[in-house]
């Protein structure tokens, strides 16, 4: 699996990303600086971290949407590359017109780090393979502007294609109030573009793969990923 992610001025999840990478697939990922115009060659999956991508001034994820190397990423989706965009990266993603809808300010105006669960709608697709539909994840979250919020339209669409991925919901799996901590509209805490090959999420998997850690609930996504391009090759 051969990954590259993207660096922007004030990202900060860059490392925690390139080190869980490494460790699922053997292969150092390319680290790929905002004003590159091209991916490296042979890229199977781009990455665009966490963090705070130019201090989220004017709109987070608005300026790092901008940069020269998001045109090279829209191309690469287009010709059905794999993207996954974490945290600040769905803000750039949303931003850059790669999926539908914004992230606006946390219901209760706060930034807010912690673990969260999350319930698994689908296990047919490249970033899901590694888990059972209806199971439920604890992975790490931690942002101030991850209320997805789009039109009555496209959430209609987004529901009636199947392509919310992930859900905030209680540990047992049902979507209740208490869980959806930020005021998600539908609890959707991720989900994928029309052609399924681009996924943002604003919890970060990446955090939660290694045992030393304590729990590696977030390994599964990686896991799957790496034996879908293999079984693509």
């Amino acid at each position: 699996m051969k990954s590259a992610v993207l660096v922007f001025p004030g990202i900060n999840r860059e490392r925690d990303m390139a080190r869980t990478l490494k460790i699922i697939s053997g292969q150092e990922p390319a680290m790929v600086w905002h004003t590159e115009t091209e991916l490296p060659k042979g890229t199977d999956l781009a990455v665009i971290p966490g963090g705070f991508s130019y201090g989220d001034y004017l709109r987070c994820g608005a300026i790092a949407a901008r940069s020269p190397v998001m045109d090279a990423v829209r191309s690469f989706a287009a010709k059905g590359g794999l993207v996954l965009a974490v945290c600040n990266g769905f803000q750039i993603a949303c931003e850059a017109g790669l999926l539908p809808g914004v992230l606006m300010r946390n219901a209760r105006l706060k930034f807010i780090c912690r673990d969260v669960y999350l319930r698994v709608e689908r296990s047919d697709t490249p970033f899901t393979r590694g888990y059972n539909a209806g199971q439920v994840i604890r992975v790490p979250s931690a942002h101030g502007e991850g209320n997805y919020i789009a039109d009555v339209e496209t959430i209609a669409r987004l529901e009636g294609e199947g392509r919310v991925l992930f859900r905030y919901s209680a540990p047992d799996g049902k979507l209740n109030a208490d869980f959806n901590f930020n005021g998600a509209t539908n609890a959707i805490a991720g989900i994928v573009n029309d052609k399924g090959n681009v996924l943002g999420m604003m919890p970060h998997p990446e955090n939660h793969v290694e045992a030393a850690i304590g729990c590696t609930d977030g390994r599964g996504l990686f896991a799957g990923l790496a034996d879908h391009l293999a079984r693509a090759a």
